[in-house]
């Protein structure tokens, strides 16, 4: 008999509970589906189920071989919907949920080429900077920065996320440049309320010891657009992310402060809810996110 007609109906009984049940799923009966497992059997050299009229239950070695059957199976479906997938357009509606900074200024373009090569599909943009539970709220795919506390969920890396401390030329010109993390504390600080993954300033030396800047606070905002105008207006010195103050720290409108010491790093991830079959529109979005990023972005260039 084949071998995987055979273990396709072992695991079927497994499931259902029954080698009636399973040949049902087949299309055979219960006395065909027991020749299916039995013959299974007989090529292992070995008993999988303890048969009963009234029940199933599995052998030491069985329980080991349907962990791994069932493994198989499941790898095999999702190579024939992926086989099916590449031959067919994509169709339907992609909800994707990011952080409200990153998602405005970063994201516009790569949605925008994506919809064009996909006139199929439409896409749902939730922008916000709190962590949703991405199977209830039936999100496809999320941008996430930083610590990942679902661990049931799938990331891929896109970027580095670079912290920077930057002010505008005015208010150096008027309170001095900083020269060492002694100068930070003194300093008036633009600080984003929401931080979870990077919440204190926290440079690194030469010889690499640590220097935590704390202190009080001359302004906090759960938004680091508003951080990012108010940099740019002279209020005092921010700390974040590139991705926010790159573009104006390369048109000069900020100036990167204590270039010698290192910075936090953090990861720009794409994360999905599961592993197995992840559907086109989701892998081929995926796909436009790591092209436009990739390990050096656009806003670090």
């Amino acid at each position: 008999m084949d071998r995987f007609a055979s273990i396709a109906v072992f695991v079927a009984a497994i499931d259902e509970g029954s080698l009636v049940a399973a040949g049902k799923r087949f299309g055979l009966s219960a006395s065909m589906a027991g020749k299916y497992v039995s013959a299974l059997e007989a090529e292992l050299n070995v008993r999988l189920l303890h048969r009963s009229t009234r029940s199933l239950s599995l052998t030491d070695a069985g329980r080991t071989y349907y962990v791994r059957c069932q493994r198989i199976l499941e790898e095999f479906d999702d190579a024939n919907r992926e086989a099916s997938d590449a031959h067919s357009t994509v169709r339907g509606t992609l909800r994707v949920a990011a952080p409200v900074t990153f998602g405005s200024m970063h994201m516009g373009e790569v949605v925008a080429r994506y919809l064009d090569d996909h006139p199929h599909v439409s896409i749902e943009v939730s922008l916000d900077d709190r962590y949703v539970d991405l199977q209830s709220a039936g999100i496809d795919v999320a941008i996430r920065i930083g610590k990942l506390p679902d661990s049931d969920l799938v990331a891929r890396r896109l970027a580095p996320c670079r912290m920077t401390i930057c002010a505008a030329p005015a208010y150096l010109r008027r309170e001095g440049t900083p020269q060492n993390p002694d100068d930070l504390r003194r300093a008036p600080r633009l600080a984003f309320s929401e931080a979870v993954s990077a919440p204190e300033w926290t440079l690194t030396d030469k010889q690499n010891r640590e220097h935590v800047i704390d202190g009080p606070l001359r302004m906090q905002a759960n938004n680091m657009q508003m951080l990012l105008s108010s940099a740019l207006a002279g209020v005092g010195i921010a700390y974040g992310p590139t991705f926010v103050f790159g573009q104006d720290i390369k048109a000069g409108n900020l100036i990167k402060l204590l270039p010698d010491y290192r910075t936090t790093e953090l990861t720009i991830n794409a994360v999905y809810p599961t592993a197995r079959y992840v559907p086109s529109k989701v892998r081929r979005f995926i796909d436009y996110l790591t092209d436009a990023y990739r390990d050096e972005p656009p806003w670090d260039q």
